[in-house]
């Protein structure tokens, strides 16, 4: 798991207001909540518009419309998008590019039963049979 960059899919430091190094800093982020600024740099980061966003995270536009930048998001919504900064971030490691993973993702993949891994994002179970197949893809297993 590369933290730093997942850190700055996230606005970094500034944005967070804290360090991402291990499993537990996500745990206490994911607790406190991460700013609406956060789930913004993040669409900028991955060119994901905040109306495809918000359909992955299972909130309205509107919801996200009434918040101001610094308002915390709740606990599930705030480790969704650390789960999908992880995703990125390991498929931007594993694939060589972002632009790259995105294609990938964005293809049907006959591992995930023939569904785009886009499309499985929205689940915590769907981020993690992503994450699976990014890293047989990384070891060379075929499956």
């Amino acid at each position: 798991m590369n933290t730093i960059q997942m850190e700055n899919m996230l606005g970094g430091y500034d944005v967070i207001g804290h360090k991402i190094a291990t499993e537990m800093d996500l745990f206490e982020i994911s607790k406190e909540g991460l700013p609406k600024s956060a789930l913004l740099s993040f669409s900028q980061s991955v060119d994901m518009s905040v109306k495809s966003l918000t359909g992955i995270l299972n909130i309205t536009e509107r919801t996200l419309q009434r918040k101001k930048d610094l308002d915390l998001l709740n606990e599930n919504v705030s480790e969704h998008i650390l789960q999908l900064a992880e995703v990125y971030s390991r498929g931007k490691e594993v694939l060589g590019n972002l632009d790259d993973f995105k294609i990938w993702a964005d293809t049907p993949n006959k591992a995930l039963g023939d569904k785009r891994p886009f499309d499985l994002l929205s689940s915590r179970y769907g981020v993690q049979m992503v994450l699976d197949e990014l890293g047989r893809i990384e070891y060379g297993i075929i499956s």
